[in-house]
């Protein structure tokens, strides 16, 4: 087992929450570290963070400098910043390749970004935090179609393709849409983009 997959189910356990939904994750019920320990009233400061590590965690544990500079910018746009904060990482290519379906999980569509096997309106883009705009089509290039992870994640019943994208299958393809709303996001855990506005306005 590789030391990403480790870090990956490290991070469902000290949440304690099935983050991406999936079966195989193990047992999320107790903490970290040998008798799983947790409080049982955590104060203010701590919800408001665990609702953010839970939401960069999902996104495949992005950076902190990362998640702040997209809730920076999140803020800086009209309108609710919760919702511009789900909107731009929505918007993210890795997070549209994982929609998708072309990866089983958000750590194996960053990778197949990052290793060149996608396109974005015919051109290869290998930057994972690329931002995606309403009528690209983004694709798996032909010579990675066949991969072992591509054809299992297409395979796979656990997720659908949420309206906001369209796919056509066959040609491993899709549209983004439109930027989706917070409730169009089909998050396998109650997520709390209120609370991270919270936390990064004390």
């Amino acid at each position: 087992m590789s030391k990403r997959i480790n870090a990956k189910y490290k991070i469902a356990r000290r949440l304690g929450v099935n983050l991406w939904g999936r079966a195989k994750t193990p047992n999320t019920d107790s903490g970290p570290g040998q008798h799983g320990a947790r409080r049982k009233k955590p104060s203010d400061f701590g919800i408001q963070l665990h609702a953010k590590q839970k939401l960069k965690g999902y996104y495949a544990n992005i950076t902190e400098r990362q998640f702040r500079k997209i809730y920076t910018e999140a803020a800086r746009r009209r309108g609710d910043t919760g919702e511009n904060l789900i909107q731009l990482l929505e918007r993210r290519l890795d997070a549209v390749v994982y929609r998708l379906k072309f990866a089983v999980t958000p750590f194996q569509a960053r990778q197949l970004v990052n290793h060149g096997h996608i396109r974005v309106n015919g051109k290869k883009v290998n930057i994972a935090s690329y931002v995606v705009e309403e009528g690209d089509t983004i694709e798996v290039k032909q010579t990675s179609r066949e991969l072992q992870q591509v054809m299992a994640a297409q395979a796979s019943a656990e997720r659908t393709v949420p309206d906001y994208l369209s796919l056509d299958e066959r040609a491993l393809k899709g549209t983004f849409v439109r930027s989706p709303k917070f409730g169009d996001v089909p998050y396998p855990v109650q997520m709390e983009p209120n609370l991270v506005v919270e936390f990064y306005s004390r």
